[in-house]
């Protein structure tokens, strides 16, 4: 499964540019002169990025709390090749106009009490394929054959139709989920979970539930909204109630046939109701960065109060970014939509490990006295193991059970134009610049990160082209 989540994000890093080509492709025969903002203007695609809370209730028999709460980051984008759709996102390997045959991702939660999410974290991003058949524009069926990292599987087939009515935009949609019996097993019967905790407070391995609930189903149905509130801010709300199939809450591990789950929220995207284009003559760029691990928090790094590792982790990243939008609310802020592939070098406290990350990146730019640059990105990055930064921070020295892979990523940068620098035209289009690589799981606040507080900083320093 790690090579396939290689494989995949190479793929879908050659997605993006093939996304990009295609959207910004110009008659060579008519071109004779370099691009220009005249020459170069198409549709800005449909994008997005929203914050919000996901409060769900939790139908298990062994607690007293019956609700749970994650904050939750949700992005969006529609290409030719690639999608991101809020909790999920894919490519597609296959694409008619009214069929499409994609690789997908999801986010999946499981709503335990929150004082068992560290230990016991069953929230995952899982893998599939997706079979999606149009019988309208915006009324899709979809069939999906899902996965976690460790084989269990389901099914699903969605049923969804959309709706745009002026300032609102509504989604209607139904779910049937069919679950295999390893994954029911597990995630409903927590066959294999403890069932108590010793007098010390740590779980009683000794005495573990022994469910086999068996293959089963559920079935969904839900409404989300989003409202344009002005420009490129909208208001998010989602809503969905699900029912247990009879075998699986007949079993002692459940306590109701019915769990219910809501979101609201925030967030930025492409205006409705303008049709604004882009005109960035360089509008993709490359990103090569070496950094060197710090024990410091994000605040310390901020202010310039960065400590040294004393095992000097230290690794290197690349990074490629496609525009998204020029003029987020008309400021001259520029969105990226940016993959990332960072090789994390063995030392003392570490393997040698890789990490991923998927990011939306805004860069605001200041023409005084020379061209510099502000960023901020925000995305999710996936190790393949847990960092030596991150198991001495979390598990050493916070004594959480487990770290996690995946956690929320930032990235903060200010750079510099170097043909301003130099006065070597060649070089306007290179930037040279500071960041912080910075990884963390949101103060214990999301159940997708582990419910853990923590993280790991890296100061870096980089090179970016942009063609």
């Amino acid at each position: 499964m790690k090579y396939l989540v290689i494989i995949g994000f190479f793929f879908t890093a050659y997605a993006f540019a093939g996304d990009t080509i295609k959207n910004s492709n110009l008659d060579k025969k008519d071109q004779k002169s370099p691009i220009s903002h005249e020459s170069w203007p198409h549709e800005e695609p449909e994008w997005g990025i929203a914050i919000g809370e996901r409060s769900a209730s939790i139908p298990f028999t062994a607690t007293d709390n019956k609700h749970v709460n994650d904050f939750i980051t949700k992005y969006y984008y529609e290409g030719e090749y690639v999608f991101l759709r809020g909790d999920r996102g894919g490519v597609h390997f296959y694409k008619q106009p009214r069929y499409n045959f994609s690789g997908i991702a999801q986010m999946r939660f499981l709503d335990i009490p929150e004082r068992m999410q560290n230990e016991f974290n069953g929230s995952k991003i899982d893998a599939g394929l997706q079979l999606e058949y149009f019988f309208m524009p915006k009324f899709p069926i979809q069939y999906e054959y899902l996965s976690d990292l460790k084989g269990h599987n389901y099914g699903k087939i969605n049923l969804r139709y959309a709706i745009d009515y002026q300032d609102f935009d509504f989604k209607l949609y139904s779910t049937v989920r069919l679950k295999s019996a390893n994954f029911n097993n597990l995630y409903y019967g927590l066959d294999g979970f403890p069932k108590s905790k010793n007098p010390d407070g740590t779980w009683n391995w000794n005495e573990i539930n022994d469910n086999k609930i068996g293959s089963d189903y559920d079935i969904s149905v839900g409404m989300g909204s989003r409202y344009h509130v002005w420009r490129n801010l909208y208001l998010l709300a989602e809503a969905k109630v699900t029912r247990l199939g009879r075998k699986t809450y007949r079993s002692s591990s459940i306590d109701t046939p019915f769990q219910s789950e809501y979101y609201l929220g925030f967030g930025f995207f492409k205006d409705k109701k303008r049709k604004d284009e882009l005109t960035l003559p360089h509008n993709q760029y490359i990103r090569w960065a070496y950094g060197w691990g710090t024990t410091s928090n994000l605040n310390d790094v901020l202010t310039g109060h960065s400590q040294r590792d004393p095992y000097n982790n230290q690794m290197t990243s690349f990074f490629y970014g496609f525009p998204l939008t020029e003029n987020i609310f008309g400021s001259g802020i520029e969105l990226f939509l940016t993959p990332g592939f960072v090789w994390h070098f063995k030392s003392e406290n570490q393997p040698q490990l890789e990490e991923y990350v998927l990011a939306m990146k805004a860069y605001y730019t200041i023409k005084w006295p020379l061209r510099w640059r502000l960023g901020l990105a925000e995305g999710l990055s996936y190790t393949t193991d847990i960092t030596g930064l991150e198991r001495t921070e979390i598990i050493d020295e916070k004594g959480y059970a487990k770290a996690s892979k995946l956690l929320n990523y930032l990235d903060f940068s200010l750079d510099v134009n170097l043909g301003d620098i130099t006065t070597v035209k060649k070089l306007d289009n290179l930037w040279l610049g500071y960041s912080i690589h910075h990884r963390s799981a949101i103060f214990e606040d999301s159940s997708l990160f582990g419910r853990i507080k923590g993280g790991s900083n890296y100061n870096s320093a980089y090179l970016q082209w942009h063609f």
